[in-house]
This record gives C-alpha cells, sequence and structure tokens, in this order.
C-alpha cells in the first residue's frame, strides 16, 4: 500500500469514531473556534472550510446550537446573518475532544520512542501546512 493511501485509509477509519452526532458537533465547533479570528464567523464561512454546501453547514451550526456548544447572534455588519461563536460548552467540549485525541495518539504510539512521536508531529505539521496551501 503507498503512504498516500494508508494515510487516507487511517482518516477514514477515525473519522468514523466518536459516535456520529457528538462527532459532528466537535467538527463543526472546532471550525467556529479555528475561524474566530475572522470579524465574524458565519455558516457560509464554516460551509467554505468544511467543504459543504450551505444547507449542510447551517444543519450542523443549528445542531451544535441546539446542543449549547455553539451560538448564533444577528450580524453586526449584515442583518441577514447570523454570527456563530462558542459557547463555554463548546470550549469545554473541545477541550474533552482534545484530551481524547492525545489519549488515543499516546495508546497507538505506546511503543514508539519520544523521538518517534516528536518526528510524527513535526511530519503531520508540515503535511498539514501543505495541504492549507492548496
Amino acid at each position: 500500500m503507498s503512504a498516500g493511501r494508508t494515510l487516507f485509509e487511517f482518516v477514514r477509519f477515525w473519522s468514523r469514531r466518536g459516535g456520529s452526532s457528538r462527532g459532528r458537533d466537535v467538527l463543526v465547533t472546532e471550525t467556529v473556534h479555528a475561524l474566530r479570528s475572522s470579524a465574524e464567523v458565519t455558516v457560509n464561512d464554516v460551509a467554505a472550510e468544511l467543504g459543504l454546501d450551505q444547507s449542510g453547514a447551517s444543519r450542523m451550526v443549528t445542531h451544535a446550537v441546539d446542543s449549547g456548544y455553539l451560538a448564533a447572534h444577528p450580524s453586526a455588519l449584515d442583518a441577514r446573518r447570523r454570527t456563530i461563536t462558542v459557547t463555554p460548552a463548546g470550549t469545554q467540549l473541545l477541550a474533552d475532544a482534545h484530551r481524547w485525541q492525545d489519549e488515543v495518539f499516546a495508546s497507538l504510539t505506546v511503543d514508539w520512542t519520544d523521538e518517534e512521536r516528536a518526528g510524527f508531529e513535526r511530519a503531520m505539521v508540515r503535511l498539514l501546512s501543505r495541504s492549507r496551501e492548496r
């Protein structure tokens, strides 16, 4: 198997873990958190970041709002839009998700050296950086 196929098999495997609606809530909350440096984060911004259409992103945002992880407010720039923000419950959701991610990584690499873990992290950061350039 090639490195590319291995990478995408890994991504597919882990994208199915963590429960369907909770996983989507983490994904959309993480997205809003990542976009927070924008003047406003809108559903269209979330859709563009996730590669979804507006209606799919809107459903995800609405579910996360209903679950208390995100809040939607009228936009100060355009009254037809909603600004999306992360709530304290959303911040806790992300902290719990990040802790779980770290625990999974630690268990998967229990027999790796510290140097191997650090090298893998450096390579993944470079891969992610290059991915964002595409």
